[in-house]
Protein backbone atom coordinates (compact mmCIF):
# COMPACT_ATOMS: atom_id res chain seq x y z
CA UNK A 1 0.00 0.00 0.00
CA UNK A 2 1.20 3.49 -0.90
CA UNK A 3 0.05 6.86 0.39
CA UNK A 4 -0.42 10.31 -1.11
CA UNK A 5 -1.84 13.51 0.38
CA UNK A 6 -4.91 14.86 -1.42
CA UNK A 7 -6.57 18.06 -0.18
CA UNK A 8 -4.86 17.67 3.18
CA UNK A 9 -6.08 14.08 3.62
CA UNK A 10 -4.15 10.82 3.32
CA UNK A 11 -5.34 8.64 0.43
CA UNK A 12 -4.07 5.07 0.14
CA UNK A 13 -3.70 3.02 -3.02
CA UNK A 14 -2.17 -0.17 -4.33
CA UNK A 15 -0.04 -0.12 -7.46
CA UNK A 16 1.35 -2.87 -9.67
CA UNK A 17 2.59 -3.48 -13.20
CA UNK A 18 3.50 -1.24 -16.09
CA UNK A 19 1.85 -0.04 -19.26
CA UNK A 20 -1.17 2.16 -19.88
CA UNK A 21 -2.72 3.36 -16.60
CA UNK A 22 -5.80 1.44 -15.43
CA UNK A 23 -7.46 2.84 -12.29
CA UNK A 24 -9.54 0.35 -10.29
CA UNK A 25 -12.48 1.67 -8.25
CA UNK A 26 -13.94 -0.60 -5.58
CA UNK A 27 -17.51 -0.91 -4.34
CA UNK A 28 -19.13 -0.39 -0.95
CA UNK A 29 -18.02 -2.19 2.24
CA UNK A 30 -14.72 -2.64 0.44
CA UNK A 31 -11.35 -1.11 -0.44
CA UNK A 32 -8.52 -1.52 -2.93
CA UNK A 33 -7.81 -5.07 -1.76
CA UNK A 34 -10.92 -6.14 -3.66
CA UNK A 35 -8.83 -5.93 -6.84
CA UNK A 36 -6.19 -8.49 -5.86
CA UNK A 37 -6.92 -10.81 -8.82
CA UNK A 38 -6.50 -7.88 -11.19
CA UNK A 39 -3.41 -6.43 -9.51
CA UNK A 40 -1.71 -9.77 -10.14
CA UNK A 41 -3.50 -10.95 -13.27
CA UNK A 42 -3.20 -7.77 -15.34
CA UNK A 43 0.11 -6.41 -14.09
CA UNK A 44 2.00 -7.66 -17.14
CA UNK A 45 0.13 -5.21 -19.37
CA UNK A 46 -1.12 -2.26 -17.33
CA UNK A 47 -0.02 0.25 -14.71
CA UNK A 48 -2.69 -0.65 -12.16
CA UNK A 49 -3.80 1.74 -9.42
CA UNK A 50 -6.45 0.53 -6.96
CA UNK A 51 -7.39 3.31 -4.57
CA UNK A 52 -8.99 3.19 -1.15
CA UNK A 53 -11.82 5.71 -1.34
CA UNK A 54 -11.91 8.29 1.48
CA UNK A 55 -12.87 6.50 4.68
CA UNK A 56 -11.97 3.06 3.33
CA UNK A 57 -8.93 0.88 4.01
CA UNK A 58 -5.84 2.99 4.60
CA UNK A 59 -7.41 6.30 3.51
CA UNK A 60 -8.42 8.90 6.04
CA UNK A 61 -12.10 9.48 6.76
CA UNK A 62 -13.90 12.35 5.04
CA UNK A 63 -14.46 15.40 7.17
CA UNK A 64 -18.21 15.29 6.59
CA UNK A 65 -20.87 14.49 4.01
CA UNK A 66 -19.73 13.99 0.42
CA UNK A 67 -21.41 13.83 -2.97
CA UNK A 68 -20.39 11.67 -5.91
CA UNK A 69 -18.91 14.83 -7.43
CA UNK A 70 -16.72 15.22 -4.35
CA UNK A 71 -15.44 11.65 -4.71
CA UNK A 72 -14.86 12.21 -8.43
CA UNK A 73 -12.84 15.35 -7.70
CA UNK A 74 -10.68 13.50 -5.16
CA UNK A 75 -10.01 10.72 -7.65
CA UNK A 76 -9.08 13.31 -10.26
CA UNK A 77 -6.60 14.79 -7.79
CA UNK A 78 -5.10 11.34 -7.24
CA UNK A 79 -4.70 10.85 -11.00
CA UNK A 80 -3.04 14.26 -11.21
CA UNK A 81 -0.77 13.59 -8.23
CA UNK A 82 0.42 10.33 -9.80
CA UNK A 83 0.70 12.00 -13.24
CA UNK A 84 -1.09 9.13 -15.00
CA UNK A 85 -3.92 10.84 -16.86
CA UNK A 86 -5.71 10.21 -19.06
CA UNK A 87 -6.40 6.74 -17.67
CA UNK A 88 -8.71 3.81 -18.23
CA UNK A 89 -11.22 3.60 -15.38
CA UNK A 90 -12.60 0.28 -14.19
CA UNK A 91 -15.27 0.51 -11.51
CA UNK A 92 -17.28 -2.18 -9.72
CA UNK A 93 -20.74 -1.43 -8.28
CA UNK A 94 -20.33 1.90 -6.41
CA UNK A 95 -17.01 2.30 -8.20
CA UNK A 96 -18.77 2.04 -11.55
CA UNK A 97 -21.01 4.93 -10.61
CA UNK A 98 -17.92 6.83 -9.51
CA UNK A 99 -16.33 6.23 -12.92
CA UNK A 100 -19.40 7.77 -14.57
CA UNK A 101 -19.17 10.74 -12.19
CA UNK A 102 -15.49 11.19 -13.10
CA UNK A 103 -16.45 11.31 -16.78
CA UNK A 104 -19.06 13.94 -15.95
CA UNK A 105 -16.64 16.11 -13.97
CA UNK A 106 -13.28 15.42 -15.63
CA UNK A 107 -13.79 13.93 -19.10
CA UNK A 108 -10.25 14.72 -20.24
CA UNK A 109 -8.88 12.31 -17.61
CA UNK A 110 -10.81 9.32 -19.02
CA UNK A 111 -9.51 7.08 -21.83
CA UNK A 112 -12.19 4.43 -21.50
CA UNK A 113 -14.66 2.99 -19.01
CA UNK A 114 -15.14 -0.55 -17.74
CA UNK A 115 -18.34 -0.58 -15.70
CA UNK A 116 -18.79 -3.84 -13.79
CA UNK A 117 -22.10 -4.44 -12.03
CA UNK A 118 -22.42 -0.67 -12.02
CA UNK A 119 -25.23 1.79 -11.38
CA UNK A 120 -26.02 5.30 -12.57
CA UNK A 121 -26.23 6.02 -8.85
CA UNK A 122 -28.79 4.12 -6.82
CA UNK A 123 -31.37 6.85 -7.44
CA UNK A 124 -30.59 6.64 -11.15
CA UNK A 125 -30.89 2.85 -11.41
CA UNK A 126 -33.13 1.49 -8.66
CA UNK A 127 -36.72 1.99 -7.51
CA UNK A 128 -37.07 4.50 -4.70
CA UNK A 129 -38.31 1.84 -2.28
CA UNK A 130 -35.25 -0.31 -2.91
CA UNK A 131 -32.92 2.65 -2.37
CA UNK A 132 -34.66 3.52 0.88
CA UNK A 133 -34.45 -0.10 2.09
CA UNK A 134 -30.72 -0.34 1.34
CA UNK A 135 -29.92 2.91 3.11
CA UNK A 136 -32.07 2.05 6.11
CA UNK A 137 -30.38 -1.34 6.41
CA UNK A 138 -26.87 0.13 6.16
CA UNK A 139 -27.56 2.79 8.78
CA UNK A 140 -28.99 0.22 11.18
CA UNK A 141 -26.05 -2.12 10.70
CA UNK A 142 -23.57 0.69 11.30
CA UNK A 143 -24.75 0.59 14.90
CA UNK A 144 -24.04 -3.14 15.28
CA UNK A 145 -20.85 -5.24 15.29
CA UNK A 146 -19.93 -6.26 11.71
CA UNK A 147 -19.93 -9.91 12.70
CA UNK A 148 -23.69 -9.67 13.18
CA UNK A 149 -24.45 -8.73 9.58
CA UNK A 150 -21.54 -9.54 7.24
CA UNK A 151 -22.68 -13.00 6.20
CA UNK A 152 -26.14 -11.67 5.37
CA UNK A 153 -24.66 -9.86 2.36
CA UNK A 154 -22.48 -12.58 0.87
CA UNK A 155 -25.27 -14.47 -0.95
CA UNK A 156 -26.10 -11.29 -2.87
CA UNK A 157 -22.45 -10.76 -3.83
CA UNK A 158 -21.78 -14.20 -5.32
CA UNK A 159 -23.91 -16.54 -7.41
CA UNK A 160 -22.28 -19.75 -6.26
CA UNK A 161 -19.46 -21.21 -4.18
CA UNK A 162 -16.22 -19.24 -4.24
CA UNK A 163 -12.80 -20.11 -2.78
CA UNK A 164 -12.47 -19.72 0.97
CA UNK A 165 -9.86 -16.99 0.54
CA UNK A 166 -12.34 -14.89 -1.46
CA UNK A 167 -14.94 -15.12 1.30
CA UNK A 168 -12.32 -14.35 3.91
CA UNK A 169 -11.13 -11.30 1.97
CA UNK A 170 -14.67 -9.96 1.76
CA UNK A 171 -15.36 -10.64 5.42
CA UNK A 172 -12.13 -8.89 6.38
CA UNK A 173 -12.83 -5.78 4.30
CA UNK A 174 -16.39 -5.57 5.62
CA UNK A 175 -15.29 -6.12 9.22
CA UNK A 176 -12.73 -3.33 8.85
CA UNK A 177 -15.14 -0.91 7.19
CA UNK A 178 -15.83 2.22 9.21
CA UNK A 179 -19.18 4.00 9.50
CA UNK A 180 -17.39 7.33 9.00
CA UNK A 181 -16.32 6.10 5.58
CA UNK A 182 -19.14 3.83 4.47
CA UNK A 183 -22.18 5.91 5.39
CA UNK A 184 -21.06 8.98 3.37
CA UNK A 185 -20.39 6.70 0.38
CA UNK A 186 -23.79 5.03 0.53
CA UNK A 187 -25.64 8.28 1.19
CA UNK A 188 -23.93 9.94 -1.78
CA UNK A 189 -24.78 6.99 -4.00
CA UNK A 190 -28.38 6.81 -2.80
CA UNK A 191 -28.83 10.46 -3.75
CA UNK A 192 -27.03 10.21 -7.10
CA UNK A 193 -28.87 10.08 -10.40
CA UNK A 194 -26.32 9.95 -13.21
CA UNK A 195 -28.77 8.77 -15.86
CA UNK A 196 -28.49 12.06 -17.77
CA UNK A 197 -24.70 11.63 -17.94
CA UNK A 198 -24.72 8.30 -19.74
CA UNK A 199 -25.79 9.60 -23.19
CA UNK A 200 -22.90 12.10 -23.03
CA UNK A 201 -20.19 9.43 -22.68
CA UNK A 202 -17.83 9.64 -25.66
CA UNK A 203 -15.15 7.11 -24.73
CA UNK A 204 -15.21 3.35 -25.37
CA UNK A 205 -17.28 1.68 -22.66
CA UNK A 206 -17.50 -1.94 -21.59
CA UNK A 207 -20.34 -3.13 -19.37
CA UNK A 208 -19.11 -6.28 -17.66
CA UNK A 209 -21.87 -8.10 -15.84
CA UNK A 210 -22.41 -11.25 -13.88
CA UNK A 211 -25.29 -13.13 -15.47
CA UNK A 212 -26.74 -13.84 -12.00
CA UNK A 213 -26.20 -10.39 -10.47
CA UNK A 214 -28.88 -9.90 -7.80
CA UNK A 215 -27.89 -6.43 -6.68
CA UNK A 216 -27.69 -4.79 -10.13
CA UNK A 217 -29.92 -7.05 -12.25
CA UNK A 218 -29.24 -7.33 -15.96
CA UNK A 219 -32.79 -6.62 -17.04
CA UNK A 220 -33.34 -3.44 -15.04
CA UNK A 221 -29.83 -2.03 -14.64
CA UNK A 222 -27.32 -3.42 -17.17
CA UNK A 223 -29.58 -3.17 -20.20
CA UNK A 224 -30.63 0.35 -19.25
CA UNK A 225 -27.00 1.45 -19.14
CA UNK A 226 -26.32 -0.41 -22.38
CA UNK A 227 -29.13 1.40 -24.16
CA UNK A 228 -28.16 4.80 -22.80
CA UNK A 229 -24.38 4.84 -23.38
CA UNK A 230 -23.52 5.37 -27.06
CA UNK A 231 -21.64 2.41 -28.54
CA UNK A 232 -21.33 0.58 -25.21
CA UNK A 233 -20.56 -3.14 -25.29
CA UNK A 234 -22.30 -5.48 -22.85
CA UNK A 235 -20.52 -8.72 -21.87
CA UNK A 236 -22.25 -11.24 -19.60
CA UNK A 237 -20.24 -13.65 -17.47
CA UNK A 238 -22.23 -16.90 -17.12
CA UNK A 239 -23.13 -18.14 -13.66
CA UNK A 240 -21.52 -15.15 -11.94
CA UNK A 241 -22.91 -12.68 -9.40
CA UNK A 242 -22.33 -9.05 -8.46
CA UNK A 243 -18.67 -9.23 -7.46
CA UNK A 244 -17.71 -10.67 -10.82
CA UNK A 245 -14.04 -9.67 -10.63
CA UNK A 246 -13.62 -11.93 -7.58
CA UNK A 247 -15.99 -14.74 -8.53
CA UNK A 248 -14.65 -15.18 -12.08
CA UNK A 249 -11.29 -13.37 -12.15
CA UNK A 250 -9.91 -15.16 -15.21
CA UNK A 251 -12.97 -14.38 -17.33
CA UNK A 252 -13.06 -10.82 -15.98
CA UNK A 253 -9.39 -10.20 -16.75
CA UNK A 254 -9.71 -11.72 -20.21
CA UNK A 255 -12.64 -9.45 -21.03
CA UNK A 256 -10.73 -6.37 -19.85
CA UNK A 257 -7.65 -7.36 -21.87
CA UNK A 258 -9.68 -7.87 -25.03
CA UNK A 259 -11.59 -4.62 -24.60
CA UNK A 260 -8.47 -2.55 -23.97
CA UNK A 261 -6.70 -4.13 -26.92
CA UNK A 262 -4.01 -6.01 -25.05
Amino acid sequence: MELVEIAGRRIAYYRAGSGEPLVLLHGGWSDGRAWRPQLTGLADSFDLIAWDAPGCGGSEDPAGPMTMSDYADELAELVAALDIGPAHLCGLSWGGGLAIAVWQRHPKLVRSLVLAGAYAGWKGSLPAAEVEARVRRARAEAERPPGDWIDGYLPSFFAGPVPAEVLELNRTMMAESRPAGMLPMLTAFAEADLSAVMPTIEVPTLLLWGECDQRAPIGTVARTLHAAIPGAELVLLPGVGHYNNLEAPDAFNAAVRRFLGD
